[in-house]
């Protein structure tokens, strides 16, 4: 029925669930409440640091997981708030915000709706490849940068002590006087706070630490009356399911909420692919990604109906689902149905959770983001990868995430185009003991041919990088200690060539033939004829010395025209 084929097409993950094995249940309800015990701690420091009520980060875990489990194509992946996406809220809407509350809900549920906007219609536009774009060095940066200016923002809240600063370094700066202004009751509840947090995974892993921690600590606050003595709690929560209804769009701000949304869109898309593919790899599956870009953003468009704020792939809960034996999408729909019931039965107890605990849980989900040994990694490998990365974190300290992240994306498309405006020109040579042909700067006690110079362009001969590949091969020739009587140019790298790359061939090949130099082409020989042919060029000189291999090349060098049809099928590889 094309009306069912369409609908599976637009919602992958409903098929799986009218088809719900009963075999799967026990396994699914015990990992989607597992599920829930981590993401109602999780949902509700969240929304402390993004500036929400507890209620709020709520809201975002419920709707949204529901939608996904209908929309994505990962079996494993559970949707909720996360520190980067919380942090980049914060950042983008308080300056538009000034302090208004009310605006500044109305603002992120705005921005939310865009970026969900965002998602569906690049969907649509097959831009699923962008999660490759982004790379994993501009990631890794942004999240050691939102991780480490979250872990500074809660040095206030654990210590008992009220900051002023607002940006990163002068938060910094403060911190010697706010541990002079700290409140002794609120240090040692977060002392305790630590105390659970590096105890419970020893105790058992299977217990979510932060669950354990907030329940410890309400306790405490509740028995004790922390209260009276001056310790924050969260205080109310209001109780109930969120209306559904569609947010008003403050179009007099439309303009800086659209470009902040675009770069929200990329960066929670990218980020939830990561952990959706790693968990689909783990299992044995694969992913559409323009499904996934559609799913994430009919789930960020689900929070924003349901009063919620941007939401992605979270690592931490879908590690949880992994662990317990989740099998299939039933697990988000049970944690959904898990939080909901929460809401409308028992927010009462969320009243008497410090926030000071919440800054605990804060930090150690923080930590667990940082990743500095990368760096190391990236130095010793690819020092480009290291200055991406660097750049990318050191701009989220200094100017926000969305900045830092234009600025990184910008940094590599130049990179990029550096380096295909600049590929290089290797020279070939032959290895004893090898079979084929090897860049010379591997090998460079390896003889070359006297008189014959084999070289490689490692790209396509298009009109941006035709002088920097005439100037690559003069300067080949000229670092010659011998006399060059003949340059073989190996095709098989590259990849195009338009009609400028055509004419700098013919220009080449006259100028080294003023220098008694003779140019031949090995490999795509058909390819070559057709460039030729589709580009209108009637020389056929070129076309004479184009050669279907560089074995070919290099015997017709050594005098050998003669060439048996057996060898003229074997290549010499050019490793």
């Amino acid at each position: 029925m094309p009306a069912l084929a369409h609908l599976n097409r637009v919602l992958p993950g409903l098929q799986p669930l009218l088809t719900y094995r009963a075999a799967d249940w026990p396994h699914d309800l015990k990992a989607g409440l597992s599920v829930a015990a981590v993401a109602i701690p999780v949902a509700i420091a969240y929304a402390q640091l993004a500036g929400f009520s507890p209620s709020t980060g709520l809201y975002a875990s419920i709707l949204p997981m529901i939608v996904y489990a209908l929309a994505g194509t990962s079996r494993q992946l559970i949707i909720g708030p996360d520190a980067a996406t919380c942090a980049m809220i914060a950042a983008v809407v308080a300056p538009l915000a000034a302090g208004n509350s009310g605006l500044y809900l109305s603002f992120t549920i705005a921005l939310t709706l865009l970026t969900g906007i965002f998602c569906v219609a690049a969907s649509f536009l097959r831009l699923g490849g962008l999660a490759d774009f982004l790379a994993r060095p501009i990631l890794v940066g942004l999240l050691n940068g939102v991780s480490i200016s979250i872990m500074i923002g809660q040095v206030g809240k654990v210590l008992g002590s009220k900051p002023e600063a607002t940006r990163f370094f002068r938060q910094v700066m403060e911190i010697p006087d706010l541990i002079l202004k700290a409140h002794w009751p609120t240090v040692l509840l977060s002392i305790g706070s630590v105390v659970v947090m590096l105890v419970m995974p020893r105790i058992s892993k299977r217990v979510p630490a932060s669950l354990v921690t907030m329940l410890v600590a309400g306790l405490a606050a509740y028995l004790l009356r922390l209260d009276q003595m001056g310790v924050a709690l969260i205080g109310p929560v209001a109780s109930g399911l969120p209306d559904l209804e569609w947010p008003d769009l403050p179009f007099h701000e439309i303009g800086d909420l659209a470009g902040s949304a675009a770069g929200l869109a990329l960066v929670l898309f990218t980020s939830g692919m990561l952990t959706a593919r790693s968990f689909a790899e783990r299992n044995g599956y694969d992913l559409d990604v323009d499904r996934e870009f559609a799913a994430f953003g009919m789930a960020n468009i689900a929070s924003a109906l349901s009063q919620g704020f941007a939401v992605t792939g979270a690592d931490s809960r879908t590690a949880v689902n992994d662990a317990n034996g989740g099998r299939t999408q039933m697990v988000s729909v049970v944690a959904a149905a898990a939080i909901s019931l929460l809401l409308l039965l028992g927010t009462g107890s969320l009243a008497w959770l410090p926030i000071s605990a919440l800054g605990v849980v804060l930090l150690f989900a923080s930590w667990s983001l940082l990743d500095m040994q990368v760096f190391r990694r990236y130095h010793q490998i690819e020092r480009a990868a290291l200055v991406l990365g660097a750049i990318t974190m050191f701009g989220v300290l200094a100017f926000g995430s969305i900045k830092a992240i234009m600025l990184a994306v910008t940094l590599a498309l130049l990179m990029f185009i550096r380096r295909v405006a600049r590929p290089v020109c290797e020279e070939l040579v032959n290895v004893p003991g090898r079979a084929g042909l090897y860049n010379h700067q591997l090998f460079p006690d390896a003889a070359t041919i006297d008189g014959l110079l084999l070289l490689r362009f490692c790209g396509p001969l298009v009109f941006f990088n035709a002088n920097h590949f005439r100037s690559e091969v003069h300067h080949a020739i000229a670092r010659q200690s011998a006399p060059v009587e003949r340059v073989v140019l190996d095709l098989i790298p590259m990849t195009h060539l338009d009609i400028t790359g055509i004419d700098t061939l013919e220009r080449l090949d006259s100028e080294l033939a003023a220098r008694q130099i003779s140019l031949s082409l090995a490999g795509r020989q058909i390819e070559f004829e057709r460039w030729l042919e589709n580009t209108g060029h009637p020389d056929e000189s070129l076309r004479q010395r184009a050669y279907p291999t560089m074995r070919q090349a290099i015997r017709q060098w050594h005098g050998r025209d003669e060439v048996s049809s057996s060898e003229d099928g074997e290549e010499i590889k050019a490793d």
